[in-house]
């Protein structure tokens, strides 16, 4: 790795954050351990983590919690929820505030580390599918510029329409007593060729 990725752990238990920093640290990423969620959030004003594991159960600010807020300020970063004291409803909620991963305790070297690199992984393939978006969105203008012409024709259309009309209708009030009076007489004209013939 050329740029050292920034790793952040959050546990009360600074023998987790010392394991978490022996494990990465030997495969290039730069560890920060913090030792409580409000801690974790005032670091993450300075720095930009590639990403965060947290615990559930801390004083304060639980880890649940923590997820919440770094979600909302920071939705594109993987959070990694990890417990002792794992259960299903917790799982639920960490997958619904949008956690990456939760994993339960001990966690050994090759967890840390896989748990890590898919967790990076997830977040490079979901930064991939942003930066795709836009190509989608210049396709959608490119399509609606094509429709400028249709709506300016169409315009242009309505508008001769409308000061036309006005010779339009002076054709037809024109035109139909002429017709109406070309009607009579062919009427005239059967009925009169009918009447002599009855004769």
């Amino acid at each position: 790795m050329n740029a050292k990725l920034q790793v952040l752990v959050i546990d009360d238990d600074a023998v987790v954050g010392r394991s978490f920093d022996r494990v990465l640290s030997e495969k290039g990423y730069d560890v920060s351990t913090v030792l409580s969620g409000e801690e974790a959030l005032e670091t993450m004003e300075n720095t930009n983590f590639d990403v965060v594991f947290t615990d559930i159960k801390m004083p304060g600010m639980d880890g649940l919690e923590v997820t919440e807020r770094i979600k909302a300020r920071c939705p594109w970063t993987p959070v990694v929820v990890i417990t002792g004291y794992g259960t299903q409803a917790n799982e639920v909620r960490a997958s619904v505030l949008g956690a990456s991963g939760f994993v339960r305790k001990p966690l050994t070297p090759e967890m840390i580390e896989s748990i890590t690199l898919k967790a990076v992984n997830d977040s490079a393939a979901t930064t991939a599918d942003v930066i795709e978006a836009p190509e989608d969105l210049v396709e959608v203008e490119t399509v609606a510029e094509a429709e400028v012409p249709k709506a300016k024709n169409s315009i242009a259309k309505n508008i001769g329409l409308f000061f036309a009309s006005p010779f339009i209708a002076l054709g037809y009030v024109i035109a139909l007593p002429v017709v109406g009076f070309y009607m009579f007489v062919k009427l005239g004209r059967e009925a009169f060729i009918k009447k002599h013939m009855s004769e």
